[in-house]
């Protein structure tokens, strides 16, 4: 009997607002959109450190190293075996970063609806003050090209 897996394929896994994820390119999608965070580190569930800082960037290289030093996040997705999605009782979400009894616990301080925002907002006096810059920069070169056409 032959037996073809392809025609019994199982859906993709759907986690909303809480789960574990083993994926590491599941991982590193979900944790590229935090920006800012607390973070809380324990080893056999004691606290060791904890701060704030801006995730810098977050990658999947077995040669490096996860580092956390003078409020920046360098997170190798490898540095873990998985990430348990949970949310507070008030309903905010964070991250559990795990690996044997090493947690590193993201609480974000910022999330990406206001991040979004932030991008494409723009104060009226700012976009103001480009364009007189920028009208103001090419007036100056037409003068500057006026001149170099008038003989001496």
């Amino acid at each position: 009997m032959n037996y073809d897996q392809s025609s019994h394929s199982f859906p993709a896994p759907c986690l909303i607002d809480f789960g574990t994820i083993i994926n590491k390119d599941d991982i590193r999608r979900l944790l590229n959109d935090l920006g800012r965070v607390r973070y809380i580190h324990t080893l056999d569930g004691k606290p060791q450190s904890e701060g704030e800082g801006w995730i810098v960037e977050v990658f999947a290289d077995p040669k490096q190293s996860t580092i956390v030093a003078n409020h920046t996040l360098y997170l190798n997705v490898q540095s873990f075996d998985y990430l348990k999605l949970e949310q507070s009782p008030e309903k905010e979400t964070y991250f559990d970063l795990v690996q044997d009894n090493r947690l590193l616990r993201l609480i974000p301080l910022s999330s990406p609806l206001e991040e979004q925002e932030n991008r494409h907002t723009i104060d009226v006096d700012t976009l103001e003050t480009m364009m007189n810059q920028v009208l103001s920069a090419k007036w100056d070169v037409q003068i500057d090209d006026d001149d170099e056409d008038i003989p001496f």
